[in-house]
C-alpha cells in the first residue's frame, strides 16, 4: 500500500511540474508589459527598469524560469546577501524556516510557496486567494450537495419508472439544462427569472455574495444569495449524476442476487435501499468527486454573472486588468485541488479494492 501511494504521489508531482512549466511559459509569451501596468504608459523609462529588475525580468528567460519555480517550491535555495540579487531570501515576500546553509552566504529554506504579488493592487497573491478561495469552496460544496442529493432521488425514480413518460421528461430537462446550456447562459436565465421577475416572491437577489457589507451592522453573512449561485452551477453535476444513477443502478437490479432478494418476497423499496443503491453508488461517488473538482475550478463565469466575490471573480478581474500573478496563481491553485482530490480517491480505491494496487 505504501508503494502504491508513493507512485501516485511521484506521478502527482510530475503533473504539477508540468502545469507550472506551461503557466509560466504561456503566461510569458503574452503581449503587454507588467511595469506599464503598474506604473501606467508614462511611466520614465529609469522607473519601468527598476521594475523589471525587482521582478526579475531583466534576466535571461531559463532564468527568470528557474526562480519561478524556486519560488514556488517548498524546498528552495537562496541567498542571505546582496539585497538587489534576484535570489535574495527577502523577508517582505517569504516566511522561511532555515534548514542548512552551504558556500558562503547560500542557505536551504523550507517555505510557504511564493505566488508573487499583485500589479494593481501590489498584495501579495497567496493573500488574496487566501481571501477568495473560501467563498468559492463554499459554493463549490453547496452545488456537489445539492447535485448529489437531487440527482441521485431523481435517478432512482428514474429507474424504477424505466420508458415512462416521467422518465423522459427528466431525461430531456437534464439535458437540456445540464448538458446543452452552457452555465453562463443558464446563470444569466436564473438570475434574470428569479432574481427580477420572481423577486418579489422568491425574495432572492440576482447578484451578491456570501458575506455583505451592512453600514450599521458590519459584515453580515447572507445565505439566501448562495441559493441562485449554487442551483446554476449544480445543474450539469446533477444531469451527469441523474444518467449515472440511473443506468448503474438498472445495471445492478439485473444481477442474480437482486432476481433472488425478489423470489424471497422482499419489496421493492427494501430491495433498491437495502441491496442494490449501495452497489449502484460506486460510478456516482466517483463522479461526485470529480465534479467538485471541477466546480471549484469551473465557478468563473457563475461567480461573474452573480457578483460572488470568490476566486472566479477575482480571476476575471484580474484578466480584464492583465494582472497575470493572479490568474498564474489562481490556476496553479486549481491545479493542487484536482490533484490532491484525484490523490485522495485513488488512495480510497486502493484501500476498498486491493486490485486497484496491482494496475
Amino acid at each position: 500500500m505504501v508503494k502504491y501511494i508513493l507512485k501516485k504521489f511521484f506521478y502527482s508531482v510530475v503533473v504539477l511540474f508540468g502545469v507550472i512549466t506551461t503557466i509560466f511559459f504561456l503566461f510569458n509569451v503574452l503581449p503587454g508589459d507588467p511595469a506599464a501596468v503598474m506604473l501606467g504608459q508614462r511611466a520614465s523609462k529609469d522607473a519601468v527598469d527598476a521594475i523589471h529588475k525587482d521582478m526579475g525580468r531583466d534576466k535571461p528567460i531559463w532564468q527568470q524560469y528557474f526562480h519561478y519555480v524556486n519560488d514556488l517550491s517548498p524546498l528552495s535555495v537562496h541567498q542571505y546577501s546582496q539585497k538587489d540579487n534576484l535570489w535574495f531570501l527577502d523577508p517582505a515576500k517569504y516566511s522561511w524556516t532555515s534548514l542548512f546553509t552551504f558556500g558562503k552566504n547560500k542557505v536551504v529554506v523550507f517555505k510557504a510557496p511564493y505566488l508573487r504579488r499583485s500589479y494593481i493592487t501590489k498584495r501579495n497573491v497567496s493573500e488574496i486567494i487566501e481571501d477568495t478561495l473560501p467563498e468559492t469552496a463554499v459554493l463549490a460544496f453547496a452545488s456537489i450537495m445539492l447535485a448529489s442529493v437531487i440527482g441521485i432521488l431523481l435517478g432512482i425514480i428514474t429507474a424504477i419508472y424505466k420508458n415512462s413518460f416521467l422518465d423522459r421528461a427528466i431525461f430531456v430537462l437534464a439535458t437540456v439544462f445540464g448538458m446543452s446550456a452552457p452555465s453562463f447562459l443558464v446563470g444569466l436565465i436564473v438570475a434574470w427569472l428569479f432574481g427580477y421577475i420572481l423577486s418579489a416572491y422568491t425574495g432572492l437577489e440576482p447578484s451578491g455574495s456570501l458575506y455583505e457589507l451592512d453600514v450599521w451592522n458590519g459584515e453580515q453573512l447572507k445565505l439566501k444569495n448562495l441559493i441562485l449561485p449554487a442551483v446554476t452551477l449544480g445543474m450539469r453535476p446533477l444531469s451527469i449524476i441523474i444518467q449515472l444513477t440511473r443506468s448503474s443502478l438498472l445495471e445492478v437490479m439485473s444481477q442474480d442476487y437482486i432476481r433472488t432478494a425478489r423470489a424471497k418476497g422482499l419489496s421493492q423499496s427494501n430491495i433498491i435501499f437495502r441491496h442494490a443503491l449501495k452497489n449502484a453508488l460506486n460510478p456516482v461517488v466517483t463522479a461526485i468527486s470529480g465534479w467538485f473538482a471541477a466546480l471549484m475550478a469551473g465557478a468563473v463565469f457563475v461567480e461573474k454573472i452573480f457578483s460572488w466575490k470568490g476566486i472566479g471573480y477575482e480571476v476575471v478581474e484580474a484578466l480584464t486588468k492583465n494582472d497575470l500573478p493572479v490568474v498564474m496563481g489562481a490556476t496553479l491553485v486549481f491545479a493542487v485541488i484536482f490533484v490532491i482530490i484525484n490523490i485522495a480517491v485513488d488512495i480510497l480505491y486502493g484501500i476498498l479494492d486491493p486490485r486497484v494496487r496491482l494496475s
